[in-house]
Protein backbone atom coordinates (compact mmCIF):
# COMPACT_ATOMS: atom_id res chain seq x y z
CA UNK A 1 0.00 0.00 0.00
CA UNK A 2 2.73 2.21 1.15
CA UNK A 3 4.33 1.78 -2.31
CA UNK A 4 1.68 2.96 -4.32
CA UNK A 5 0.59 5.75 -2.71
CA UNK A 6 4.41 7.06 -3.52
CA UNK A 7 4.02 5.95 -6.90
CA UNK A 8 0.93 9.11 -7.27
CA UNK A 9 3.05 11.21 -5.85
CA UNK A 10 5.72 10.92 -8.32
CA UNK A 11 5.01 14.02 -10.29
CA UNK A 12 6.52 16.12 -7.51
CA UNK A 13 10.32 14.29 -7.40
CA UNK A 14 12.40 12.68 -9.92
CA UNK A 15 12.52 13.13 -13.57
CA UNK A 16 9.98 14.63 -15.27
CA UNK A 17 8.86 13.30 -18.77
CA UNK A 18 8.96 9.67 -18.33
CA UNK A 19 6.62 9.70 -15.40
CA UNK A 20 4.91 12.29 -17.49
CA UNK A 21 4.75 10.12 -20.62
CA UNK A 22 3.98 7.24 -18.47
CA UNK A 23 0.59 8.53 -17.05
CA UNK A 24 0.06 10.48 -20.17
CA UNK A 25 -0.26 7.03 -22.35
CA UNK A 26 -2.81 5.17 -20.58
CA UNK A 27 -5.02 8.19 -20.92
CA UNK A 28 -4.60 8.66 -24.27
CA UNK A 29 -5.35 4.93 -24.69
CA UNK A 30 -8.68 5.77 -23.10
CA UNK A 31 -9.27 8.77 -25.46
CA UNK A 32 -8.75 6.50 -28.27
CA UNK A 33 -10.65 3.38 -26.76
CA UNK A 34 -13.40 6.09 -26.34
CA UNK A 35 -13.32 7.78 -30.00
CA UNK A 36 -12.83 4.06 -31.45
CA UNK A 37 -16.71 3.56 -29.43
CA UNK A 38 -18.04 7.03 -30.67
CA UNK A 39 -16.64 6.37 -34.29
CA UNK A 40 -18.37 2.62 -34.22
CA UNK A 41 -21.31 4.33 -34.21
CA UNK A 42 -20.88 6.26 -37.52
CA UNK A 43 -18.83 3.88 -39.01
CA UNK A 44 -21.70 0.72 -38.94
CA UNK A 45 -24.70 2.92 -39.40
CA UNK A 46 -21.69 4.51 -42.57
CA UNK A 47 -21.91 0.77 -44.05
CA UNK A 48 -25.61 -0.43 -42.86
CA UNK A 49 -28.02 2.74 -42.99
CA UNK A 50 -28.83 5.98 -44.90
CA UNK A 51 -27.16 9.25 -45.23
CA UNK A 52 -30.03 10.64 -43.11
CA UNK A 53 -29.11 8.20 -40.81
CA UNK A 54 -25.39 9.31 -40.62
CA UNK A 55 -26.38 12.61 -40.27
CA UNK A 56 -28.43 12.05 -37.26
CA UNK A 57 -25.95 10.19 -35.47
CA UNK A 58 -23.25 12.65 -36.28
CA UNK A 59 -26.06 15.28 -35.25
CA UNK A 60 -26.65 13.86 -32.10
CA UNK A 61 -23.44 12.62 -30.82
CA UNK A 62 -21.89 16.36 -31.29
CA UNK A 63 -25.35 17.59 -29.07
CA UNK A 64 -24.25 14.21 -26.70
CA UNK A 65 -20.52 15.47 -26.82
CA UNK A 66 -21.73 18.93 -26.01
CA UNK A 67 -23.53 18.03 -22.29
CA UNK A 68 -20.32 15.27 -22.08
CA UNK A 69 -17.43 18.11 -22.44
CA UNK A 70 -19.45 20.10 -19.70
CA UNK A 71 -19.58 17.35 -17.30
CA UNK A 72 -15.53 16.39 -17.54
CA UNK A 73 -14.99 20.36 -17.60
CA UNK A 74 -17.01 20.28 -13.95
CA UNK A 75 -15.33 17.28 -13.04
CA UNK A 76 -12.03 18.42 -13.68
CA UNK A 77 -12.41 20.47 -10.52
CA UNK A 78 -12.03 17.49 -8.78
CA UNK A 79 -9.16 16.13 -10.46
CA UNK A 80 -7.53 19.67 -9.79
CA UNK A 81 -8.48 19.96 -6.11
CA UNK A 82 -7.58 16.33 -5.61
CA UNK A 83 -4.15 16.90 -6.77
CA UNK A 84 -3.37 19.84 -4.93
CA UNK A 85 -4.59 18.23 -1.58
CA UNK A 86 -1.61 15.51 -2.82
CA UNK A 87 0.97 17.56 -3.38
CA UNK A 88 0.06 19.40 -0.41
CA UNK A 89 -0.08 16.63 1.66
CA UNK A 90 -3.13 16.81 3.07
CA UNK A 91 -4.69 13.14 1.97
CA UNK A 92 -7.35 13.22 4.95
CA UNK A 93 -9.16 15.62 3.01
CA UNK A 94 -8.64 13.68 -0.41
CA UNK A 95 -12.12 11.08 0.90
CA UNK A 96 -13.95 14.11 1.47
CA UNK A 97 -13.23 15.80 -2.03
CA UNK A 98 -14.07 11.93 -3.67
CA UNK A 99 -17.24 12.30 -1.60
CA UNK A 100 -18.76 15.64 -2.30
CA UNK A 101 -18.42 14.98 -5.80
CA UNK A 102 -20.16 11.52 -5.84
CA UNK A 103 -23.03 13.82 -4.20
CA UNK A 104 -23.00 16.61 -6.66
CA UNK A 105 -22.69 14.84 -9.94
CA UNK A 106 -25.65 12.65 -8.63
CA UNK A 107 -27.76 15.44 -8.60
CA UNK A 108 -26.34 16.31 -11.71
CA UNK A 109 -27.10 13.26 -14.09
CA UNK A 110 -30.96 14.18 -12.56
CA UNK A 111 -31.35 17.36 -13.95
CA UNK A 112 -29.33 16.42 -17.31
CA UNK A 113 -31.22 13.40 -17.92
CA UNK A 114 -34.89 14.75 -17.54
CA UNK A 115 -34.45 18.05 -18.89
CA UNK A 116 -32.70 16.57 -22.19
CA UNK A 117 -35.17 13.56 -22.97
CA UNK A 118 -37.80 16.39 -22.52
CA UNK A 119 -35.87 18.92 -24.81
CA UNK A 120 -34.72 16.35 -27.37
CA UNK A 121 -36.79 17.88 -30.20
CA UNK A 122 -36.13 21.51 -29.73
CA UNK A 123 -32.12 20.87 -29.77
CA UNK A 124 -32.96 18.85 -32.97
CA UNK A 125 -34.66 21.87 -34.08
CA UNK A 126 -32.10 23.85 -32.63
CA UNK A 127 -29.15 21.84 -34.66
CA UNK A 128 -31.16 22.41 -38.09
CA UNK A 129 -30.90 18.91 -38.58
CA UNK A 130 -32.05 17.95 -42.44
CA UNK A 131 -35.94 17.30 -42.91
CA UNK A 132 -34.28 13.50 -43.97
CA UNK A 133 -33.09 13.15 -40.32
CA UNK A 134 -34.91 14.96 -38.36
CA UNK A 135 -36.89 12.10 -36.79
CA UNK A 136 -33.75 9.82 -36.20
CA UNK A 137 -32.18 12.53 -34.25
CA UNK A 138 -34.58 13.36 -32.11
CA UNK A 139 -34.46 9.59 -31.19
CA UNK A 140 -31.26 9.44 -31.02
CA UNK A 141 -30.30 12.24 -28.45
CA UNK A 142 -33.74 11.04 -26.32
CA UNK A 143 -32.04 6.93 -26.07
CA UNK A 144 -28.46 8.64 -25.17
CA UNK A 145 -29.90 11.56 -22.41
CA UNK A 146 -31.91 8.45 -21.23
CA UNK A 147 -28.35 6.62 -19.81
CA UNK A 148 -26.71 10.05 -18.72
CA UNK A 149 -26.11 9.00 -15.40
CA UNK A 150 -23.70 6.10 -16.82
CA UNK A 151 -22.06 9.00 -19.09
CA UNK A 152 -21.71 11.14 -15.90
CA UNK A 153 -20.84 8.29 -13.81
CA UNK A 154 -17.65 7.19 -15.95
CA UNK A 155 -16.45 10.57 -16.24
CA UNK A 156 -16.41 11.30 -12.23
CA UNK A 157 -14.78 8.20 -12.26
CA UNK A 158 -12.29 9.08 -14.43
CA UNK A 159 -11.55 12.60 -12.79
CA UNK A 160 -11.14 11.10 -9.24
CA UNK A 161 -8.69 8.94 -10.03
CA UNK A 162 -6.66 10.69 -12.95
CA UNK A 163 -6.27 13.39 -9.65
CA UNK A 164 -4.46 10.98 -7.34
CA UNK A 165 -2.31 9.98 -10.07
CA UNK A 166 -4.18 6.68 -11.49
CA UNK A 167 -4.51 6.67 -15.43
CA UNK A 168 -4.83 3.15 -15.65
CA UNK A 169 -8.49 2.52 -13.90
CA UNK A 170 -10.07 5.07 -16.59
CA UNK A 171 -8.00 3.29 -19.50
CA UNK A 172 -9.72 -0.07 -18.26
CA UNK A 173 -13.42 1.27 -18.05
CA UNK A 174 -13.48 3.06 -21.12
CA UNK A 175 -11.53 -0.65 -22.75
CA UNK A 176 -15.09 -2.34 -21.40
CA UNK A 177 -17.45 0.12 -23.06
CA UNK A 178 -15.76 0.20 -26.13
CA UNK A 179 -16.06 -3.62 -26.74
CA UNK A 180 -19.60 -4.07 -25.35
CA UNK A 181 -20.23 -0.79 -28.17
CA UNK A 182 -19.29 -3.03 -31.09
CA UNK A 183 -20.54 -5.82 -30.23
CA UNK A 184 -23.99 -3.74 -29.45
CA UNK A 185 -23.70 -1.75 -33.08
CA UNK A 186 -23.11 -4.98 -34.90
CA UNK A 187 -26.46 -6.61 -33.11
CA UNK A 188 -28.55 -3.14 -33.23
CA UNK A 189 -27.65 -1.35 -36.51
CA UNK A 190 -26.26 -4.59 -38.83
CA UNK A 191 -28.25 -7.13 -37.01
CA UNK A 192 -31.47 -5.54 -36.35
CA UNK A 193 -31.15 -2.74 -39.15
CA UNK A 194 -32.19 -0.67 -36.25
CA UNK A 195 -29.83 2.44 -37.62
CA UNK A 196 -29.49 5.62 -35.69
CA UNK A 197 -31.53 4.39 -32.64
CA UNK A 198 -29.56 1.36 -32.46
CA UNK A 199 -26.31 2.93 -32.28
CA UNK A 200 -28.05 5.51 -29.62
CA UNK A 201 -29.07 2.41 -27.70
CA UNK A 202 -25.46 0.55 -28.02
CA UNK A 203 -23.51 3.51 -26.94
CA UNK A 204 -25.85 3.57 -23.30
CA UNK A 205 -25.43 -0.09 -22.71
CA UNK A 206 -21.90 0.23 -23.04
CA UNK A 207 -21.98 2.90 -21.27
CA UNK A 208 -23.97 1.32 -18.61
CA UNK A 209 -21.83 -2.15 -18.44
CA UNK A 210 -18.56 -0.19 -18.29
CA UNK A 211 -19.60 1.38 -14.90
CA UNK A 212 -20.91 -1.25 -13.29
CA UNK A 213 -18.18 -3.47 -13.90
CA UNK A 214 -15.61 -0.43 -12.96
CA UNK A 215 -17.64 0.24 -9.57
CA UNK A 216 -17.17 -4.10 -8.84
CA UNK A 217 -13.46 -3.77 -9.50
CA UNK A 218 -12.76 -0.68 -7.63
CA UNK A 219 -14.61 -1.76 -4.41
CA UNK A 220 -12.35 -4.55 -4.35
CA UNK A 221 -9.27 -2.14 -4.32
CA UNK A 222 -7.63 0.46 -2.04
CA UNK A 223 -7.24 4.19 -2.57
CA UNK A 224 -4.15 5.42 -1.08
CA UNK A 225 -6.14 7.35 1.40
CA UNK A 226 -8.84 6.50 3.49
CA UNK A 227 -12.38 6.73 1.82
CA UNK A 228 -15.78 5.11 3.79
CA UNK A 229 -19.11 6.10 3.49
CA UNK A 230 -19.10 8.83 6.08
CA UNK A 231 -16.92 10.60 3.35
CA UNK A 232 -20.50 10.65 0.97
CA UNK A 233 -22.29 14.02 2.07
CA UNK A 234 -22.38 17.57 1.42
CA UNK A 235 -19.15 19.18 2.88
CA UNK A 236 -19.89 22.68 1.42
CA UNK A 237 -16.14 24.65 1.65
CA UNK A 238 -14.62 21.38 -0.55
CA UNK A 239 -18.01 21.25 -2.71
CA UNK A 240 -17.46 25.22 -3.18
CA UNK A 241 -13.66 24.90 -4.10
CA UNK A 242 -15.06 21.79 -6.57
CA UNK A 243 -17.32 24.35 -8.29
CA UNK A 244 -14.87 27.28 -8.10
CA UNK A 245 -12.41 25.03 -10.08
CA UNK A 246 -14.38 22.70 -12.60
CA UNK A 247 -17.34 25.64 -13.20
CA UNK A 248 -15.10 27.54 -15.34
CA UNK A 249 -13.90 24.76 -17.32
CA UNK A 250 -17.02 23.33 -17.70
CA UNK A 251 -18.81 26.82 -18.93
CA UNK A 252 -16.12 27.47 -21.35
CA UNK A 253 -16.39 23.45 -22.83
CA UNK A 254 -20.28 24.21 -22.81
CA UNK A 255 -19.69 27.87 -24.55
CA UNK A 256 -16.42 26.21 -27.32
CA UNK A 257 -18.81 23.27 -27.83
CA UNK A 258 -21.88 25.64 -28.32
CA UNK A 259 -19.29 27.24 -31.24
CA UNK A 260 -19.05 23.96 -32.69
CA UNK A 261 -23.04 23.27 -32.66
CA UNK A 262 -22.99 26.40 -34.27
CA UNK A 263 -20.63 25.26 -37.26
CA UNK A 264 -22.67 21.70 -37.72
CA UNK A 265 -25.74 24.08 -37.37
CA UNK A 266 -24.67 26.28 -40.75
CA UNK A 267 -23.27 23.56 -42.26
CA UNK A 268 -26.37 21.61 -42.14
CA UNK A 269 -27.85 24.90 -43.98
CA UNK A 270 -25.96 23.42 -46.53
CA UNK A 271 -27.37 20.50 -47.02
CA UNK A 272 -27.36 16.62 -46.25
CA UNK A 273 -24.32 15.73 -48.14
CA UNK A 274 -22.29 18.63 -46.28
CA UNK A 275 -23.64 17.77 -42.99
CA UNK A 276 -23.16 14.01 -43.26
CA UNK A 277 -19.20 14.97 -44.62
CA UNK A 278 -18.65 17.25 -41.23
CA UNK A 279 -19.87 14.18 -39.29
CA UNK A 280 -17.89 12.01 -40.45
CA UNK A 281 -14.51 14.35 -40.68
CA UNK A 282 -15.32 15.54 -36.56
CA UNK A 283 -15.44 11.84 -35.67
CA UNK A 284 -12.15 11.55 -37.21
CA UNK A 285 -10.77 14.90 -35.82
CA UNK A 286 -11.49 13.27 -32.01
CA UNK A 287 -9.08 10.76 -33.17
CA UNK A 288 -6.62 13.58 -34.56
CA UNK A 289 -6.68 15.50 -31.15
CA UNK A 290 -6.65 12.47 -28.91
CA UNK A 291 -2.77 13.55 -28.36
CA UNK A 292 -2.74 17.01 -27.11
CA UNK A 293 -6.22 15.96 -25.53
CA UNK A 294 -4.52 13.31 -23.29
CA UNK A 295 -1.63 15.88 -22.64
CA UNK A 296 -4.10 18.81 -21.59
CA UNK A 297 -5.75 16.18 -18.85
CA UNK A 298 -2.24 14.98 -17.93
CA UNK A 299 -0.46 18.41 -17.77
CA UNK A 300 -3.44 19.35 -15.18
CA UNK A 301 -2.96 16.40 -12.76
CA UNK A 302 0.86 16.98 -13.12
CA UNK A 303 0.91 20.29 -12.72
CA UNK A 304 -1.99 20.57 -10.03
CA UNK A 305 0.47 18.31 -7.72
CA UNK A 306 3.51 20.49 -8.49
CA UNK A 307 1.44 23.29 -7.61
CA UNK A 308 0.19 22.19 -4.60
CA UNK A 309 3.81 21.42 -3.27
CA UNK A 310 4.97 24.80 -4.49
CA UNK A 311 6.97 23.69 -7.59
CA UNK A 312 6.39 25.68 -9.92
CA UNK A 313 9.63 25.12 -12.02
CA UNK A 314 8.98 21.85 -12.13
CA UNK A 315 5.32 22.47 -13.79
CA UNK A 316 6.56 24.81 -16.07
CA UNK A 317 9.23 22.30 -17.10
CA UNK A 318 6.66 19.80 -17.83
CA UNK A 319 4.50 22.03 -20.15
CA UNK A 320 7.46 22.92 -22.26
CA UNK A 321 8.09 19.12 -22.74
CA UNK A 322 4.31 18.84 -23.51
CA UNK A 323 4.83 20.97 -26.06
CA UNK A 324 6.98 19.59 -27.73
CA UNK A 325 6.19 16.03 -27.73
CA UNK A 326 2.97 16.56 -28.83
CA UNK A 327 3.95 19.01 -31.72
CA UNK A 328 6.09 16.24 -32.64
CA UNK A 329 3.84 13.75 -32.79
CA UNK A 330 1.02 17.23 -34.52
CA UNK A 331 3.59 16.76 -37.71
CA UNK A 332 3.03 13.71 -38.63
CA UNK A 333 -1.38 13.96 -38.44
CA UNK A 334 -0.60 17.23 -40.29
CA UNK A 335 0.66 15.48 -43.16
CA UNK A 336 -1.58 12.02 -43.02
CA UNK A 337 -4.63 14.53 -42.74
CA UNK A 338 -4.06 17.22 -45.13
CA UNK A 339 -2.87 15.28 -47.82
CA UNK A 340 -4.36 12.03 -47.57
CA UNK A 341 -7.89 12.85 -45.82
CA UNK A 342 -9.96 11.17 -48.57
CA UNK A 343 -8.51 7.79 -47.03
CA UNK A 344 -9.63 8.47 -43.61
CA UNK A 345 -12.86 9.57 -44.52
CA UNK A 346 -13.50 6.49 -46.68
CA UNK A 347 -13.42 4.39 -43.59
CA UNK A 348 -16.31 5.29 -42.20
CA UNK A 349 -18.65 6.24 -45.42
CA UNK A 350 -19.05 4.67 -48.76
CA UNK A 351 -20.61 7.24 -50.43
CA UNK A 352 -18.21 9.04 -52.67
CA UNK A 353 -19.82 12.71 -52.18
CA UNK A 354 -19.48 11.97 -48.55
CA UNK A 355 -16.01 11.09 -48.76
CA UNK A 356 -14.71 13.97 -50.52
CA UNK A 357 -16.92 16.56 -48.01
CA UNK A 358 -15.64 14.89 -45.26
CA UNK A 359 -11.87 15.42 -46.71
CA UNK A 360 -12.13 18.82 -47.65
CA UNK A 361 -13.25 19.52 -43.71
CA UNK A 362 -10.65 18.00 -42.22
CA UNK A 363 -7.86 19.38 -44.31
CA UNK A 364 -8.64 22.51 -41.85
CA UNK A 365 -8.73 20.72 -39.03
CA UNK A 366 -4.72 19.42 -40.23
CA UNK A 367 -3.81 22.76 -39.64
CA UNK A 368 -5.30 22.59 -36.19
CA UNK A 369 -3.27 19.69 -35.09
CA UNK A 370 -0.29 21.75 -35.29
CA UNK A 371 -1.76 24.84 -33.31
CA UNK A 372 -3.53 22.51 -30.53
CA UNK A 373 -0.07 20.92 -29.38
CA UNK A 374 0.63 24.47 -27.61
CA UNK A 375 -2.97 25.58 -26.61
CA UNK A 376 -3.90 22.16 -24.93
CA UNK A 377 -0.69 21.86 -22.94
CA UNK A 378 -1.17 25.88 -21.87
CA UNK A 379 -4.64 24.86 -21.25
CA UNK A 380 -3.12 21.66 -18.70
CA UNK A 381 -0.87 24.11 -16.97
CA UNK A 382 -3.06 27.00 -15.88
CA UNK A 383 -5.60 24.56 -14.98
CA UNK A 384 -3.65 22.56 -12.81
CA UNK A 385 -2.71 26.25 -11.18
CA UNK A 386 -6.09 26.84 -10.54
CA UNK A 387 -6.54 29.64 -13.17
CA UNK A 388 -9.83 28.27 -14.37
CA UNK A 389 -11.09 31.11 -15.22
CA UNK A 390 -8.95 32.77 -17.29
CA UNK A 391 -9.00 29.11 -19.22
CA UNK A 392 -12.65 29.80 -19.66
CA UNK A 393 -12.50 33.39 -20.83
CA UNK A 394 -9.87 32.41 -23.42
CA UNK A 395 -11.87 29.68 -24.52
CA UNK A 396 -14.87 32.07 -25.09
CA UNK A 397 -12.81 34.85 -27.09
CA UNK A 398 -11.91 31.99 -29.22
CA UNK A 399 -15.42 30.66 -29.98
CA UNK A 400 -17.42 33.99 -30.24
CA UNK A 401 -14.63 36.05 -31.75
CA UNK A 402 -13.46 34.39 -34.18
CA UNK A 403 -14.91 30.49 -34.81
CA UNK A 404 -18.64 31.37 -34.81
CA UNK A 405 -18.39 34.82 -36.96
CA UNK A 406 -15.75 33.57 -39.04
CA UNK A 407 -17.14 30.01 -40.40
CA UNK A 408 -20.99 32.13 -40.81
CA UNK A 409 -19.27 34.71 -42.79
CA UNK A 410 -17.44 31.99 -44.64
CA UNK A 411 -20.56 29.72 -45.39
CA UNK A 412 -22.35 33.08 -47.12
CA UNK A 413 -19.42 33.40 -50.08
CA UNK A 414 -21.19 31.88 -53.22
CA UNK A 415 -19.63 28.30 -53.84
CA UNK A 416 -17.65 28.11 -50.51
CA UNK A 417 -15.67 24.95 -49.41
CA UNK A 418 -16.31 23.15 -46.50
CA UNK A 419 -12.41 23.86 -46.22
CA UNK A 420 -13.01 27.57 -45.97
CA UNK A 421 -15.26 27.67 -43.19
CA UNK A 422 -13.40 25.20 -41.55
CA UNK A 423 -10.72 27.54 -41.93
CA UNK A 424 -12.44 29.38 -38.75
CA UNK A 425 -11.18 26.56 -36.94
CA UNK A 426 -7.35 27.09 -36.60
CA UNK A 427 -8.21 30.88 -37.08
CA UNK A 428 -9.44 30.62 -33.32
CA UNK A 429 -6.76 28.63 -32.03
CA UNK A 430 -4.31 31.10 -33.15
CA UNK A 431 -6.03 34.04 -30.72
CA UNK A 432 -6.27 31.68 -28.34
CA UNK A 433 -2.28 31.15 -27.99
CA UNK A 434 -1.59 34.60 -28.51
CA UNK A 435 -3.74 35.63 -25.60
CA UNK A 436 -1.89 32.42 -23.55
CA UNK A 437 1.76 33.93 -24.56
CA UNK A 438 0.57 37.60 -23.16
CA UNK A 439 -0.82 36.26 -20.20
CA UNK A 440 2.02 33.75 -19.06
CA UNK A 441 4.62 36.28 -19.87
CA UNK A 442 2.87 39.11 -17.24
CA UNK A 443 2.43 36.46 -14.75
CA UNK A 444 6.36 35.23 -15.06
CA UNK A 445 6.40 39.19 -14.59
CA UNK A 446 4.55 39.62 -11.44
CA UNK A 447 6.13 36.63 -9.92
CA UNK A 448 9.84 38.04 -10.64
CA UNK A 449 8.44 41.48 -8.43
CA UNK A 450 7.66 39.55 -5.63
CA UNK A 451 9.94 39.46 -2.66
Amino acid sequence: MHQKKQQNLRFTEGPILSPFLQFALPVLLALLLQAMYGGTDLLIVGQFASAGDVSAVSTGSQVMHSVTSVITGLAMGSTILLGQKIGQKKEEEAGDVIGSSICMFAVVALMITVSMVWGAGALARIMHAPAQAFEETVLYIRICSAGSLFIIAYNVLGSIFRGIGDSKTPLMAVFIACIFNIFGDLLFVAGLGMAAAGAALATVLAQAISVVLSLIIISRRQLPFPFTRANLGIHKKLMGSILALGFPIALQDFLVSISFLAIIAIINGLGVIASAGVGVAEKLCTFILMMPSAFSQSMSAFVAQNYGAGKLNRAKRGMVYGMAVSFACGLVLFYISFFHGTILTGIFSKDTEIILAAADYLRAYAIDTLLVSFLFCFTGYFNGCGRTAFVMLDGIMGAFCVRIPVSFLMSRIPGASLFQVGLAIPLSTVLQIVICLIYFRRHEQRSALRP
